[in-house]
């Protein structure tokens, strides 16, 4: 069981414990004024900090042990990801009460594009997103928070998925969650912080893809599809396979998706 499930999951992997939905979280004053400023102090400036820390670490191979684990606590405390696979995002996004789709931070504060990837889920009366100013994205202050019904969302989502979307779910403020984004290594700022300076702001999923050898044809798709460089081909018996390395894959399911031959399967860790 994963550090999150143990503190917050109450027996259960802690993005299904009801608990870390309620609405008494939701009420929290310090919630809603980390919510108020989320845009600008954990979006904007940790894009910032992150253009800061990456010419560090290109000049010294490495960020100090010390900065590192800071980082990785902050954002336990505040705003942590965790990769899901689309069966998992299902069952979240059907026990929803309301589902909003908004445009994606990140996109928005690093090339000022508008694309709306992330879905603000609540399960009560009292929607945390309520607190965002959308103005941030050039809107009016509640503007941009488009309602949808879960189907339609989830249809939205496969879509993504299908162009290369990674799901994940996020905390404001630990252990509330409030959001499921679907983004890119390119374009998520953990993702890129992951492959720019080595630090984790996100975990693995609680899934691993796992490699059927006898329906692998080592035709290197999934390799292709692999964002976190998981996959790699391995040779045996005179024919080539797909390999998957369990601690680089973050289980988004993306090989799987991209198999035709249905070689890859999610399973738990």
């Amino acid at each position: 069981m994963c550090e999150f499930c143990t503190k917050h999951g109450d027996g259960k992997i802690w993005y299904k414990n009801a608990s870390n939905f309620s609405r008494d979280l939701v009420a929290d004053l310090k919630r809603r004024k980390y919510i108020e400023g989320f845009l600008e102090t954990t979006i904007r400036d940790g894009f910032a900090t992150l253009g800061r820390l990456e010419a560090l670490f290109r000049k010294r191979g490495r960020l100090p042990d010390s900065v590192a684990g800071r980082m990785e606590e902050r954002a336990k405390a505040e705003h942590y990801g965790q990769v899901l696979p689309m069966e998992e995002v299902r069952e979240l996004v059907m026990k929803a009460e309301t589902v909003i789709r908004m445009p994606c931070a990140c996109r928005w504060t690093a090339q000022k594009k508008e694309t709306r990837c992330c879905y603000g889920i609540s399960y009560g009366p009292d929607a945390w997103y309520e607190g965002i100013d959308m103005r941030y994205f050039g809107k009016m202050p509640d503007g941009g928070q488009e309602l949808l019904e879960r189907e339609e969302a989830l249809r939205q989502m496969e879509e993504m998925e299908e162009h290369g979307a990674i799901h994940t779910i996020w905390t404001m403020i630990t252990p509330f969650i409030g959001a499921v984004c679907n983004c890119t290594a390119r374009d998520c700022i953990a993702m890129k912080t992951l492959a720019g300076i080595r630090v984790e702001l996100m975990a693995r999923a609680e899934y691993a893809a796992v490699v059927d050898r006898e329906l692998c044809t080592g035709c290197g798709l999934c390799a292709e599809r692999c964002q976190f460089d998981a996959i790699s081909d391995i040779r045996g018996e005179g024919r080539d396979y797909a390999s998957v390395d369990p601690f680089k894959c973050f289980g988004c399911g993306l090989c799987r998706r991209a198999c035709v031959f249905g070689a890859l399967s999610m399973r738990l860790r």
